[in-house]
C-alpha cells in the first residue's frame, strides 16, 4: 500500500497525523530531510514540480528518471531506506506550455505525466487550471476536470505499460493554491476557498472521471488542494486562522477517504502547522522555507570564515552568489521591485527566496563546497558559532551535533523541518506548547 493511502486512512480514523512534503531538488535540503525522517521513523515525501523536472529536463536539467536516481543516490548515502521514500509530481499539467494552444500543450502534458508514472512516482497532482494560448482565465471547472481526466487516463495507462501496480498510485486534484514560490506582490487580504467551490471541484472531477471510464480510480484520489488562506510574499507571512476555514473543514469531514493538501505553508508558526493538520490539511508542502534556512546557515558560515581566514584566502560565498545573481538576473528581477537597495535586500532575504534557483550554478556550487572544506580544515571556533548560529552552538556543546561545517548546515535546515515533524506526528497533537516542546534541544 502507498504510505500516503495508509496515512489518509489513519487520519480519517482520528489519528491526528499528517505528512509534510519536501518540494526541493537541493541536495543539502534533501539530505537534511532524510536525516529528519530517519530520526522520526517516518516516510519521506519528496515532490518535484512540473517546471522543475519534466521529460525535457526542466530548469534543473533532470527528467523524472534522473531526479529519482539522484534522490535514491542521496538516500543510499544517508542510509535512508528506499521503501520509506515516496516521490510525487506537483502541478503536473500543461503549465510549462501555456504559450501554446491546447492541441499542442495537452499532448505534452500527457507525455509529462506518463514520464513521472513510468519513473516510479506514486503521488500525482493533476493540475490543468492554467489557461492556454487563446483561452481566457479562469477556465471553467468542466474544462479543468476534463483535462485532468485526460491526464489520469495517461497515468493509468503508463502504469500498465511499465508493469506498475496502479493500485499503488494516488492522485491529488484541485488547483486553488498560492503562487508557487510565494506571492509576486504585496499581500493584503487573503480568503480561504469557499466551501461551495470545494464541493464543486470534487463533484465536477468525479463526474469527468466517470465519463472517461475512470471511476475505478476515484478511491485513489486522496487529497484536494484548496486555499486555507496561508501565504507569504517577499516580506510578510499570512498566518493560518482556523476559524476562517470552518466551512471547509465540514466539507472534508463529509467526504470519506479524502484530506486537504496545503501549499505554501513555509514560515507558518508551529502552532499554525499543528492547527492545519488538526483541521484536515494532512499534507503540508514546504519548499522555499527550506532553502531560506540553507542560505541562513551558509551565510553564517561565510561570515565566520571572513573572521578567521585572511581576505585573500576566503572563498567569499556570499559575494559569489551576489555576482552570479546580478550576471543572470532572469530568475529574480521581474519579481523584486524597488530601488537598488530594496532589490539587494530582496535578493538575499526575501521569503520567496529566488536565490534557491542559483545554488546549482557551477561557481556557486564550487564556492559552497570550498567554504565547507576550508572551515573543516581550520575549524569553526565555538565562540563564533555562538555568535552566528547559537542554536547549533548549543547542540555542539551538548554533544548532539558534530562541529563540522556540513553537519551544521544540515542541522540548520532541519530546524525548518522540526516544527513540521512535530505537527504531523499523531502523538504530538494538542496545544501549541506541546508543539514548541518538541523543537527544544531535549527532544533532539
Amino acid at each position: 500500500m502507498n504510505p500516503i493511502t495508509a496515512l489518509v486512512a489513519r487520519h480519517r480514523a482520528g489519528s491526528g497525523e499528517g505528512i509534510y512534503s519536501v518540494c526541493s531538488a537541493n541536495p543539502y535540503v534533501l539530505r537534511a530531510s532524510m536525516r529528519q525522517a530517519l530520526e522520526d521513523g517516518a516516510p519521506l515525501l519528496v515532490e518535484a514540480t512540473s517546471n522543475q523536472v519534466d521529460q525535457f529536463g526542466g530548469y534543473t536539467g533532470m527528467t523524472p528518471t534522473d531526479f529519482r536516481a539522484a534522490v535514491l543516490e542521496l538516500a543510499a548515502a544517508e542510509g535512508f531506506p528506499a521503501d520509506r521514500l515516496v516521490l510525487g509530481g506537483d502541478h503536473l499539467g500543461p503549465n510549462t506550455w501555456q504559450d501554446r494552444p491546447a492541441d499542442e500543450a495537452m499532448p505534452l502534458a500527457v507525455d509529462l505525466v506518463r514520464a513521472y508514472v513510468a519513473a516510479g512516482y506514486t503521488k500525482i497532482h493533476l493540475d490543468c487550471s492554467m489557461p492556454l494560448q487563446g483561452e481566457v482565465a479562469p477556465l471553467s471547472d468542466e474544462v479543468v476536470a476534463d483535462r485532468a481526466a485526460t491526464l489520469l487516463a495517461a497515468a493509468e495507462s503508463a502504469a500498465d505499460d511499465a508493469g506498475i501496480d496502479r493500485s499503488g498510485i494516488v492522485y491529488v486534484i484541485g488547483t486553488e493554491v498560492p503562487t508557487p514560490g510565494g506571492a509576486k506582490e504585496t499581500l493584503h487580504d487573503l480568503e480561504p476557498t469557499p466551501a461551495t467551490a470545494a464541493i464543486g471541484t470534487l463533484d465536477v472531477h468525479r463526474a469527468a472521471f466517470e465519463r472517461a471510464g475512470l471511476a475505478a480510480a476515484w478511491p485513489r484520489v486522496v487529497a484536494l488542494v484548496v486555499q486555507p488562506a496561508v501565504e507569504f510574499d517577499h516580506l510578510q507571512v499570512i498566518d493560518y486562522v482556523p476559524e476562517a476555514t470552518t466551512a471547509l473543514q465540514e466539507v472534508i469531514e463529509a467526504t470519506p477517504g479524502l484530506v486537504y493538501e496545503a501549499h505554501s505553508t513555509d514560515y507558518q508558526t508551529p502552532a499554525a502547522l499543528r492547527a492545519l493538520v488538526d483541521d484536515h490539511w494532512a499534507i503540508l508542502k514546504v519548499g522555499p522555507g527550506l532553502t531560506f534556512g540553507l542560505r541562513e546557515a551558509l551565510y553564517a558560515l561565510d561570515a565566520i570564515e571572513s573572521e578567521i581566514v585572511p581576505a585573500g584566502e576566503a572563498t567569499g560565498l556570499r559575494a559569489v552568489v551576489e555576482r552570479r545573481m546580478l550576471a543572470e538576473p532572469d530568475r529574480w528581477e521581474r519579481y523584486y521591485e524597488g530601488d537598488d537597495l530594496e532589490q539587494r535586500i530582496a535578493r538575499t532575504y526575501s521569503y520567496s527566496d529566488r536565490m534557491r534557483y542559483y545554488w546549482p550554478d557551477a561557481e556557486i556550487t564550487a564556492a559552497t563546497e570550498g567554504l565547507l572544506a576550508r572551515l573543516d580544515e581550520v575549524g569553526v571556533p565555538l565562540p563564533l558559532l555562538s555568535q552566528y548560529l547559537p542554536i547549533q552552538y548549543e547542540r555542539v556543546r551538548d554533544g548532539l551535533l558534530p562541529n563540522r561545517a556540513e553537519d551544521i548546515v544540515l542541522d540548520r535546515v532541519r530546524d525548518v523541518l522540526r516544527p513540521y515533524a512535530a505537527a504531523v506526528a499523531p502523538t504530538r497533537a494538542g496545544s501549541a506548547d506541546a508543539v514548541h516542546a518538541t523543537t527544544s534541544k531535549e527532544s533532539l
